[in-house]
């Protein structure tokens, strides 16, 4: 029934990921907890098909993986309707530039059609100029149907004996010439005019009509021509329908006839798998790979936590202990000797309580989405789904973040300027990331780009910010502020205890640097396949992997700065807030030098504006990352540091 059709729709990215027992647990939660009676998801419903019924074939967008500028389908001189309703669409998909419009194709359930005439365009110069440019810039257009997306398939054989059969989202807009290519002249554009629609459907006797499971696309480029005049109000008949014509070139003036072919294929593909062909995961073994890679991180890192708690920790508090029984007048070494200054406030703690703020923030919002990814609520037929939920997720984390970042700074006696502390919570980090991104907006806004966020979404951002994310801080920071401030387990001398000079390796420069190191190398691998997905349109759907690899992260940041934070109180370095804090976030940095990486070996970007766009948008996930990592180091090293020093005796 329907209620079993959802919740294998539902599960689907879920089971697909295959190996993560994890995600096989949390599927299986997920389908004892849907409700026998059935309830459909937003996107995510059946629809079926009466033969000879209208399917109503959307256009989306164009896009280049080296431009990174998607435009409107009718910015192009296409074949517009008479009037051009825009879809509505929800803000994540606002913000991956999308914009779903009417076509003129006409596909009716079962009815085939054999070159069958879209329209014919008079083209002006510069239309074509405009054309052909994009055509260079290698543009693939982007077709809807019944929620699924236009695809071009191609079989993959890289592995003798065993063929895939891969689909690649939209199609080309268009070629350039090659010595190689038949009936072409090399470097001049020629525009894919005629397409071929295949779409796959599913019958069965559990419900009337056809399911749509698959929405293919063929371009191909045909130079139409025909007998006598054209006549608009009755179309002579094309001749180039049957073959030979050569290919429509897009280099000058002229007119271009737009065609389509569209087959109707029975499938024994379920509604409920219909995604599969677009999430196939031909690069399980590399994820694998980068699982068992981070867990060797971890297993490091804890066998030398392990070991400092089990046999150097024990060790130090049996000897303090001891000192203390036998009343023994004896100078006290290690990290007992900094007890009176290990609870003094830092430097500048207003920050690291805002930094810690925002941090948790951004850490409830990704765990919280990737619970819902993980149990298959956000389906890819909910274009936009996953960022629409970060973004109200993490205006709705704005209480927590405000009450970790008040109840931290009274406990660090920050006195009446909590209201300033709240503030900045709210505004600091937000406010550096809107300014980022209004400033990438200006300059993609002046390529006419539909990636341009319009005006009146970035209001309602602006709204969701101050109208709802700002007042929830205030209410977690007014909880956190009223609620009573931890005690330090060994009280604060009045004078500072002077640092001694360090070791070259015990320098916080170089021990921040190197902190960094591990909890990246515990998730670089996996961080190639989401670059891939944002920067080259590819899907990515292993959210299990993900998910597994975010709990490694978690504990490396976790465990590296526990172990260089020991390092430090040995040294007699009581300083460790902004270090805990900045050992694991500078793993950001090493972030954001990947991306440099990736953009000079996989993409061949030239524009200005294109490269502002992905160095923009990294700086931004770059800074998002260091406010979380080094919020897991700097509670890590926290409780640490409160758990040693609790259970020694101090006078």
């Amino acid at each position: 029934d329907r209620s079993e059709l959802l919740r294998r729709a539902m599960l689907r990215p879920v089971l697909q990921v295959g190996a993560s027992p994890i995600a096989h647990a949390l599927a299986l939660l997920a389908l004892c907890t849907v409700p026998a009676v059935g309830f459909y998801l937003p996107g995510v419903a059946p629809e079926e098909f009466a033969t000879g019924a209208k399917v109503d074939m959307k256009v989306n967008k164009l896009t280049s993986t080296r431009t990174q500028l998607p435009y409107e389908y009718y910015r192009m001189p296409y074949c517009k309707p008479a009037a051009i309703e825009d879809v509505a669409i929800n803000l994540g998909e606002v913000l991956r530039g999308d914009r779903l419009a009417n076509s003129m194709y006409e596909l009716r359930m079962g009815v085939d059609e054999t070159c069958k005439l879209l329209c014919r365009k008079a083209t002006s110069k510069d239309e074509a100029d405009i054309f052909a440019l994009r055509v260079a810039e290698e543009y693939r257009v982007h077709w809807i149907l019944d929620n699924l997306p236009a695809a071009t398939k191609f079989v993959d054989d890289s592995v003798p004996g065993d063929p895939v059969t891969v689909y690649d989202v939209g199609f080309p807009m268009g070629f350039k010439g090659a010595a190689e290519i038949p009936n072409t002249q090399e470097g001049v554009a020629y525009l894919n005019n005629h397409v071929a629609i295949t779409v796959k459907f599913h019958k069965d006797a559990s419900f009337e009509g056809a399911r749509i499971v698959g929405f293919e696309v063929e371009p191909s480029s045909v130079k139409h021509a025909y007998a006598g005049a054209w006549n608009e109000a009755a179309p002579p008949k094309l001749t180039s329908c049957s073959g030979g014509a050569g290919p429509q070139p897009v280099n000058a003036a002229g007119e271009i006839i737009f065609t389509y072919d569209v087959k109707w294929e029975a499938s024994e593909i379920k509604w409920a798998s219909r995604w599969d062909t677009y999430l196939l995961m031909g690069d399980e073994q590399i994820h694998w790979f980068s699982i068992i890679n981070s867990l060797m991180i971890v297993l490091f890192l804890s066998g030398m936590v392990a070991m400092i708690m089990m046999r150097t920790l024990h060790r130090d508090f049996q000897r303090y202990n001891a000192l203390e029984v036998a009343e023994e007048v004896e100078e006290e070494t290690g990290w007992k000797l900094v007890h009176g200054d290990v609870f003094r406030p830092p430097h500048n703690p207003m920050l690291l309580c805002v930094s810690v703020g925002t941090g948790a923030q951004v850490l409830g919002m990704l765990m919280i989405t990737m619970g819902f990814a993980v149990l298959g609520f956000l389906s890819p037929a909910n274009r936009g789904g996953l960022m629409t939920a970060m973004v109200l997720l993490f205006v709705f984390m704005g209480v927590p973040a405000g009450y970790l970042s008040a109840h931290l700074f009274k406990t660090l006696k920050g006195g009446a300027a909590w209201k300033l502390n709240t503030v900045l919570t709210a505004t600091l980090y937000p406010g550096i990331v809107f300014l980022i991104f209004f400033l990438i907006n200006f300059f993609v806004w002046g390529e006419a780009s539909s990636g341009a966020v319009p005006f009146g979404t970035l209001v309602a951002l602006l709204l969701l910010w101050f109208g709802i994310s700002t007042p929830l801080v205030f209410l977690g920071s007014y909880f956190g502020y009223q609620a009573k401030p931890a005690d330090f387990p060994v009280r604060t001398n009045q004078i500072p205890r002077q640092v001694p000079e360090q070791v070259w390796y015990m320098q916080p420069a170089f021990s921040i640097v190197v902190g960094g190191v591990l909890p990246f190398g515990a998730v670089f691998i996996e961080l190639f396949f989401i670059l891939s997905s944002i920067w080259l349109h590819q899907f990515y759907y292993v959210f299990g992997f993900l998910f597994l690899v975010l709990v490694i992260l978690i504990i490396t940041c976790a465990e590296i700065t526990i172990v260089m934070c020991y390092f430090q109180l040995c040294a007699e370095d009581y300083h460790w807030w902004w270090r805990a804090f900045l050992t694991s976030g500078s793993s950001a940095g090493y972030l954001f030098l990947y991306s440099l990486f990736y953009f000079a070996t996989k993409l061949e970007i030239e524009k200005f504006v294109s490269g502002l766009l992905f160095f923009g948008y990294m700086a931004i996930a770059s800074l998002i990352f260091f406010v979380m990592t080094g919020t897991i180091g700097f509670y890590a090293c926290y409780w640490f540091v409160w758990k040693i020093f609790a259970a020694v005796k101090v006078d």
